[in-house]
């Protein structure tokens, strides 16, 4: 795989994340990792790709993708960097473990565990600080969908979290659009509805921290995604990659998710056809 980047629109790098939730112990984590390497070796491929497992596996997973242009990643982190935390990870401790990026504000953690919009703006924050790369989860639940909420809910998620950052700050967060409803579900958004979000958050971007920031910035899409609808995301002008779940536990099917979306917007084929 070539880890050389190569820009979508505005030369965004396409960027797909497969969020392996709390799922694997340490040596399933590590067959799981080497066999996404496996799946993408030898492969020419623009996007960049991110495995998140859980906290008692990066070790693992970061020890069976050494040496590969497959980036690490946590799924959440504390605002601390140190300190009276108990249970938590803060990013000091995922940057030794070879992290490079970390999910915040995934709506498993906003609806089951309480987290709000203001602990997910300091998440973000202490991110940033701590030289990671946050991938920031915005998304409307099936109610707010059904009342049209849906723009008012997503980029009120996404205003608040990006209010006190710089625009050079506001560039590197990685945004990704997952409708509660679409998550697990087996029936996604469209690709339509996805680009109509990402190009609004796109655009509010742009109103608060500039056209750069707004141009830079890469918004996923999540939702029910896999290898047979993510070209149709990827085609997307404003899509510029996915955070995968269930898909990414199959280290083949998630191969393949990545060929497919990296070729999708390359506007090609996979190296040696479709599989």
């Amino acid at each position: 795989m070539n880890p050389a980047a190569s820009g979508g629109p505005a030369g965004r790098r396409p960027l797909l994340a497969g969020n392996w939730k709390m799922h694997t112990l340490p040596g399933e984590a590590a067959e799981l990792a080497a066999a996404v390497r496996q799946g993408l070796e030898g492969q020419a491929l623009s996007a960049e790709v991110v495995l998140c497992p859980p906290f008692t596996s990066l070790a693992a997973a970061g020890q069976a993708l050494a040496g590969s242009p497959i980036a690490l990643g946590a799924q959440d982190l504390v605002w601390g960097e140190f300190g009276a935390f108990t249970g938590a990870i803060s990013a000091p401790m995922l940057r030794e473990l070879g992290c490079r990026y970390v999910i915040v504000g995934h709506s498993e953690r906003r609806q089951l565990l309480g987290e709000t919009d203001a602990l997910i703006q300091r998440k973000l924050e202490a991110a940033l600080a701590g030289g990671l790369t946050p991938i920031l989860c915005v998304g409307e639940d099936a109610a707010q969908r059904r009342e049209g909420r849906t723009a008012a809910v997503v980029l009120g998620q996404v205003a608040f979290a990006l209010a006190g950052l710089e625009p050079g700050q506001a560039a590197q967060v990685v945004i990704a659009y997952e409708p509660v409803w679409a998550i697990g579900s087996g029936t996604p958004a469209t690709p339509g509805d996805a680009q109509a979000v990402a190009a609004a958050i796109r655009q509010l971007v742009a109103r608060l921290h500039g056209p750069a920031a707004a141009a830079a910035v890469r918004v996923l899409y999540g939702g029910s995604v896999k290898p047979d609808n993510i070209a149709g995301f990827m085609a997307q002008p404003d899509v510029d990659g996915a955070l995968v779940g269930g898909a990414s536990l199959d280290g083949a099917a998630f191969a393949r998710l990545v060929r497919e979306g990296a070729a999708a917007r390359a506007g090609g084929v996979p190296e040696g056809g479709r599989p």
